[in-house]
Parts: C-alpha cells; structure tokens; sequence
C-alpha cells in the first residue's frame, strides 16, 4: 500500500483574469480531497481571505511567490490522517 502524498493541483489564474469567481472550484477540489492529499492552488495573488476558510475546515498553508502574479499555496490537513 502506497502512503506517499498525493497532490491535487488547482489553476485559477485564468479564471481571475477573466473575473470569474473561482471560490467554488476551489472549495470543489477542497471537498474531494481524500487522506493525505495537498491541494496545491496556482493564484495571481496570495489569498488572504481563503486561509480563514480554510483554516476553519483544519488545513494550514504554505505560500510561495513563483512570479510577479504567480503564488503557488500548498494546503495540507493539519492532522493529517490520524486515527
């Protein structure tokens, strides 16, 4: 049985530059999210107001600034899969 880190990656960089909301994709991919699996979120910007969101659901975040409008924030369970 493979226990490594799977990572779900979400772009919403398109969808921001379109000014399409991109809160729903973002929550989807959240939702689907099984074990230990990261979501790794691609924004133009670093999204403040999504770390309270998130941070109410149990997950902590790393943000990394690749670009000028390129964060790169990883999102991982803070318990993990603990039993």
């Amino acid at each position: 049985m493979n226990h490594k880190s799977e990572i779900v990656e979400v772009d919403v960089r398109e969808e921001i530059k379109q000014n399409i909301e991109p809160f729903s994709k973002i929550m989807n991919a959240v939702k689907s999210l099984e074990g230990d699996q990261q979501l790794v979120l691609h924004a133009p910007f670093n999204p403040f107001p999504l770390f309270k969101v998130l941070k109410k659901k149990g997950y902590e975040h790393e943000s990394v600034k690749v670009d000028k409008k390129h964060w790169k924030i990883i999102f991982t369970k803070e318990d993990g899969d603990k039993l």
